[in-house]
């Protein structure tokens, strides 16, 4: 059972194992195959997935990129972040699919809840509380 995700913009991810992270990006977080294909001249795969019916993500692959830098933190995209409805709930349901998850915690300035997984290349990804 996928966890429920209420809304990202467009965001655009390298993978170094297409089919391992369209199985996380589906099956785990619940996101939708809406289109896939192959670009012969990149040897590379695109996916365009969907959450709740708007267009946020492309899953792109290549032969073979370079590892994300995280420990220590190089300069880019930090991290990806879903808003959820109860963190809690969300969490559970993580690790009940098998995600390693970090313990939750407060952010000081809004009060509200979260934590942080990581995709199967390490991208980090947090979960925030919007408080309903």
């Amino acid at each position: 059972m996928a966890i429920k995700i209420n809304r990202i913009h467009h965001v655009a991810i390298i993978c170094s194992n297409y089919a391992r992270s369209l199985a996380f990006y589906v099956d785990v977080l619940g996101f939708t195959l809406t289109n896939e294909a192959y670009r012969r001249e990149r040897d590379s795969y695109k996916a365009d997935l969907s959450l709740n019916s708007e267009y946020v993500l492309e899953l792109f692959s290549f032969p073979t990129p370079p590892e994300r830098l995280s420990f220590p933190e190089a300069a880019g995209l930090r991290h990806l972040a879903f808003e959820v409805d109860h963190i809690s709930e969300t969490r559970l349901s993580l690790l009940r699919l098998g995600v390693l998850c970090e313990d939750v915690r407060t952010d000081p300035i809004t009060k509200k809840e979260f934590f942080f997984i990581a995709d199967p290349d390490g991208l980090p990804i947090e979960f925030y509380e919007t408080g309903s």
